[in-house]
């Protein structure tokens, strides 16, 4: 047997539940996940996946100032006249390929 050492950390027992859940569907124990984290993060020298900041929700108009709107409008305005507009049908067809609606 090789030589082991014990982790130990307190997390959230809702989020340790629900986890360990997902991880006897797919027949890993609590430990080799952890085991897989560690290799992963030793192979790839950092988490194996991104830290972000989450993006801010976006404002509703009625959630702006109007220094905020009329910056957003002024936005539009200034694409408008660099050529940068599209059409519904460009916009339709963007969607439908984003949303496939």
């Amino acid at each position: 047997m090789s030589n082991t050492t014990a982790v130990y950390a307190r997390i959230d027992t809702g989020l340790k539940e629900s986890a360990e859940n997902i991880l006897a569907r797919l027949g890993i124990s609590p430990s080799s996940a952890i085991q897989m984290l560690y290799s992963q993060i030793v192979l790839q020298n950092g988490m194996p996946f991104d830290l972000k900041l989450p993006q801010p929700a976006p404002i509703s108009i009625d959630g702006m100032s109007r220094e905020q709107l009329n910056a957003v409008l002024q936005k539009g305005v200034d694409s408008l006249k660099n050529g940068k507009g599209h059409t519904a049908a460009e916009i339709d067809e963007e969607f439908a390929q984003e949303f496939g609606a």
